[in-house]
């Protein structure tokens, strides 16, 4: 029974594939009854989307992007002083696999202007931008949509 949710899950089945496989289950030596067959098709009718969404976090190796906040600050403090004051770009990053909850506990890493904090859920970075980050970073998006919009566009 297992092997077959296994199979359907994995081929991601629409009903009309799910029908002809089930059917072709019932009819095989020591294969599924047809009572089991309607039960696994109303199964997987029910719960279809959720099993995708399962079996796509837990096959993710890496991290998504979870959440965004930033702010605009006035910088404080600074090696150089004609740089007090000027205005940055905070930007914090959670990354994670989605569905997953962030738990309270977290370790941070200070690399200067970067700052990294992590759990086992989700991992947090913080960037500093000034003006001219904020512009470089900006075109370079620009460039990202582009080729987007490029590859989008029908052949």
């Amino acid at each position: 029974m297992r092997g077959i949710l296994k199979s359907i899950a994995s081929a991601d089945m629409d009903f009309n594939q799910l029908e002809a496989f089930l059917t072709a289950q019932t009819k095989k030596q020591g294969g599924i009854t047809s009572d089991q067959a309607a039960v696994i098709s109303k199964f997987w009718k029910s719960h279809k989307t959720k099993i995708r969404e399962s079996l796509m976090n837990q096959s993710r190796w890496d991290s998504g992007l979870r959440g965004l906040t930033w702010r605009v600050d006035g910088k404080s403090q600074s090696r150089h002083s004609p740089q007090i004051h000027t205005p940055v770009a905070i930007i914090e990053l959670e990354l994670g696999k989605s569905g997953e909850l962030a738990s309270k506990g977290t370790q941070t890493l200070d690399l200067g202007v970067t700052k990294w904090h992590c759990n086992q859920e989700s991992e947090f970075l913080c960037l500093e931008f000034d003006e001219v980050k904020v512009n470089q970073t900006l075109k370079k998006l620009s460039e990202v949509e582009e080729s987007i919009n490029a590859l989008m566009q029908p052949a």
